[in-house]
């Protein structure tokens, strides 16, 4: 039995030892562009990190504040996404473009929510601690509803390049009163630029 294994293998050994048929060969790099000499490619090397210590004033993007929505106006929202940015230290340029451009929306838009009741009772003798016999059951009845939310969204762009330094958005209910409605813009706000500035 070995003696056929070895008679198999020796043709398999002996094409394995013959010569290769593909050749290695490769062809001289081609020469740079001549303009390669004098041009920067940005996109080998990775963006320098942003400071974001120099980000103390601000404008709106576009030179007007944000509209609002039918339910919310925009000078409520500007005066909320204003005190908003005041507590990160960005204060509004007082002449001129700011360090930082801003847009606000405002939508309200709807969620569902679900919450959950166990229903259950005892059934049997002796009362619901001092069980002789009998069982208990329960059920989960899980429940549905919509929510009115009112849903910021802030852009901070930076005004050199155009690039957006800082997106965020933020949620609270919606209100049904001006005073509710006032207070859920203020909650957004703060859930929008929540972790500004990124380190």
């Amino acid at each position: 039995m070995r003696t056929a294994i070895a008679l198999l293998t020796l043709p398999l050994l002996a094409a394995c030892q013959s010569q290769n048929p593909y050749q290695a060969e490769s062809l001289p790099i081609p020469p740079a562009p001549a303009a390669a000499a004098s041009t920067f490619d940005r996109s080998a090397y990775p963006a320098a990190p942003r400071d974001y210590g120099r980000y103390r004033s601000w404008s709106w993007e576009g030179g007007r504040p944000p509209s609002g929505a039918s339910w919310a106006g925009g000078e409520q929202l500007a005066d909320s996404v204003s005190a908003g940015l005041d507590q990160y230290g960005l204060r509004p340029a007082l002449n001129g473009p700011g360090d930082l451009l801003v847009s606000a929306r405002i939508s309200q838009e709807t969620r569902l929510r679900q919450y959950q009741d166990n229903i259950g009772g005892y059934y049997g003798a002796g009362s619901h601690w001092d069980r002789r016999y009998g069982a208990w059951g329960g059920v989960p009845v899980v429940r549905t509803y919509e929510q009115k939310v009112a849903v910021v969204r802030i852009d901070l762009i930076d005004p050199r390049d155009r690039q957006v330094v800082w997106s965020g958005s933020g949620e609270a209910v919606a209100g049904k009163d001006q005073s509710a409605q006032a207070d859920a813009i203020r909650v957004a706000i703060r859930a929008a630029l929540d972790g500004y500035p990124p380190y």
